[in-house]
């Protein structure tokens, strides 16, 4: 039944000669199932997976034209090549099982390179520098534009031939077409004229077949059309398209993180309305039905979504049928689904693996397993962060057992509670509102406030999952620093006042100490000093979640960087940074010290239960990822152990 609140996106819509199922689309982005530029199996399940969770149209990303364009590890489709084809029918067929319309996005990166060695030099419309590159593109020859035209007729054909209903042109994120289209990049201003080549060669190919363009709509960098001049180029383009999709941002900026909480694009819709006629995509950080309702009511006709997908893929049926409540949540962390190590995975969603793998592979540490002893049906999870969340969780549903979950604290989340809590960062908080509704909706006995002590109530159950997380420990701290995750369960009174804070980092570059920076700024303090022994500041975080906070500290405080280096004591005169290239010492005159302390295992109770298994920061602190997929694989474990009877292996 379709949920009455959300009619618009259940309405059929015909685009060009095709009729689609609703209005929700799968926006362009890669399974990482390529090798050597062509799909591996695991690539035609992923998008089959994809497409049985109810979205109406797939558009399958990460697509190149030609050789200069393609990465040398050949981890992008290369379809400029006839061989692509044959193993391409499998993913167009898996789609289409499933009764989603199947579109291929093509692109030619030009002067962009995404940072990736490649064997062929970067080419672009002129000698413009991108600023994310270390040198300038050669110019293209005159002749070589009909050579670009050709590779995307070229990769068109192939892509057809191997069945898909559509071609996406992009020109956006500052990628070849849009390098044609800016005049900043494109001293000819034929860019027009390039990108209506490119249509008329593919119209040639088939009249039947859709074809779409994807923008961005904003202006951040240099190579970025500004508002008028996709006003301008917009009424042109739309008689020779089907649809248009539009996007933000350049390479590095157009994957926004959880600082962004409201999709970028829902001001513009209004205005791009009024420019075409033709059916318009609204895409990037759609994530709710409200959002999804907003931009349908502004003027979308479809609404993309990548990341929020890759999370739940069955996020349209739900979204659709009501039960909103149930989507797993894509956080936008942008860590897992950004680095294709091996293939696409998530941080928030184990059911995503790598080749021949049933889930994301995990190891909760075994430290009693004798299965026949398990007479009764009950199990204890001790720890509510997010390993012992998925646990329970994954175990309530499994149905096998009745399930208990202890948590010291007066909240669910352990670690992850606190990082939420950390400015810009409450994206981790739609995670733990998912499992703190499904685990009332599965009928999971939540016990806060409770310790589960050797010798007491735990003995009653016949397994036990040791999720206690982790403690931040640190020399600095016993001579006076604030850790890291003390500062921010504290929030802004912990800093409130302080003239000068000095963060002393870890030196590994991730979040914690990036979070304790952002949240001096909250607090007003004027001048803040970081202090590592890595070689720079945010190193470890997502690149584009680097440059977006880069972004947002840009004029707030005088930030001092100190790489190299190691806060070793607090004295009276302020904080004693010693230097590692030099072997000097510096002292800080801080009035508040806060650090990036090691983060060590809780001692883990002694257990005589027949199962009992540990998992996530209680094994090894590590990230959140390996944590859930710790919980899930526990919960898998164990009730594969109360059905049947096994051994704890994989």
């Amino acid at each position: 039944m379709i949920a009455s609140h959300l009619p618009a996106a259940a309405a059929p819509l015909t685009v060009g000669s095709l009729t689609l199922r609703n209005r929700l689309v799968a926006t362009a982005h890669a399974s990482g199932f390529v090798r050597d530029g062509l799909p591996l199996s695991g690539d035609a399940e992923y998008w089959g997976r994809l497409a049985a969770g109810g979205a109406a149209l797939l558009i399958c990303g990460g697509t190149t034209v030609a050789p200069e364009s393609a990465p040398r590890q050949g981890n992008i489709l290369q379809l400029h090549r006839p061989e692509a084809v044959e193993p391409l029918r499998a993913r167009v067929s898996a789609m289409h099982a499933e009764g989603a319309v199947a579109v291929c996005q093509l692109v030619h990166l030009g002067r962009e390179t995404l940072g990736a060695p490649s064997y062929y030099a970067p080419a672009a419309p002129s000698t413009v520098r991108s600023p994310r590159e270390p040198t300038a593109p050669r110019a293209l020859l005159g002749s070589e534009i009909d050579d670009v035209v050709e590779a995307f007729r070229v990769s068109s054909a192939h892509a057809l031939a191997a069945g898909f209903d559509g071609i996406e042109l992009h020109a956006a994120h500052g990628y070849l077409l849009e390098q044609f289209l800016s005049p900043r990049t494109n001293p000819r201003r034929d860019g027009l004229e390039v990108l209506e080549r490119v249509i008329a060669a593919i119209r040639g190919l088939s009249t039947a077949a859709l074809l779409g363009v994807r923008f961005s709509v904003d202006a951040s960098e240099d190579v970025a059309l500004t508002p008028d001049e996709l006003a301008e180029l917009l009424p042109a383009v739309d008689p020779l398209v089907d649809y248009v999709n539009v996007t933000v941002g350049v390479r590095t900026t157009y994957v926004r993180d959880m600082a962004t909480e409201r999709p970028p694009v829902l001001d513009d819709l209004a205005r791009l309305r009024s420019l075409i006629t033709r059916p318009l995509v609204a895409s990037h950080a759609f994530r709710t039905a409200a959002a999804i309702g907003d931009a349908l009511a502004a003027g979308a006709d479809l609404v993309g979504m990548a990341r929020a997908l890759i999370a739940d893929p069955d996020l349209p049926r739900k979204v659709l049928d009501g039960r909103e409540t149930e989507v797993r949540p894509c956080v936008a962390c942008n860590e897992d689904c950004r680095t294709f190590d091996p293939v696409l995975l998530c941080v928030v969603n184990p059911d995503l693996a790598p080749p021949g793998e049933p889930r994301r592979p995990a190891a909760p540490l075994v430290r009693a397993w004798d299965p026949p002893r398990a007479t009764g049906q009950r199990v204890a999870v001790v720890g509510a962060g997010p390993a012992g969340l998925e646990c329970a969780l994954s175990l309530a549903r499994a149905k096998v057992a009745d399930v208990v979950l202890f948590e010291a604290a007066d909240r669910l989340g352990g670690q992850l509670s606190t990082a939420a809590l950390a400015p810009h960062r409450a994206g981790w908080a739609a995670l733990l509102s998912f499992y703190e509704r499904m685990l009332s909706a599965m009928g999971v006995d939540v016990r806060l406030r409770r310790t589960a002590e050797p010798g007491g109530e735990l003995d009653a159950f016949d397994a036990v999952v040791l999720a206690t997380g982790a403690v931040e420990t640190s020399p600095l701290i016993e001579t006076g620093a604030m850790g890291s995750s003390a500062a921010l369960a504290r929030g802004v009174p912990s800093l409130a006042g302080a003239g000068h804070v000095l963060v002393a980092d870890d030196g590994f570059g991730w979040w914690p100490g990036c979070d304790v920076v952002e949240l001096a700024v909250a607090a007003g303090v004027p001048h803040i000093t970081f202090v590592t022994p890595g070689t720079a500041f945010a190193g470890a975080i997502p690149p584009e979640s680097r440059v977006q906070l880069l972004q947002r500290l840009s004029g707030t405080c005088e930030l001092d960087i100190m790489p190299l280096c190691t806060a070793t004591g607090i004295g009276p005169e302020g904080v004693t940074v010693a230097h590692h290239t030099s072997g000097g010492m510096t002292t800080v005159a801080a009035d508040q010290v806060v650090v990036v302390g090691e983060r060590r295992p809780r001692a883990a109770p002694d257990r005589t239960n027949p199962l009992v298994l540990t998992i996530g920061d209680a094994v090894v602190p590590r990230r959140v990822a390996h944590a859930i997929a710790e919980g899930r694989e526990a919960a898998v474990r164990i009730a594969a152990a109360l059905r049947h009877g096994m051994t704890p292996t994989r």
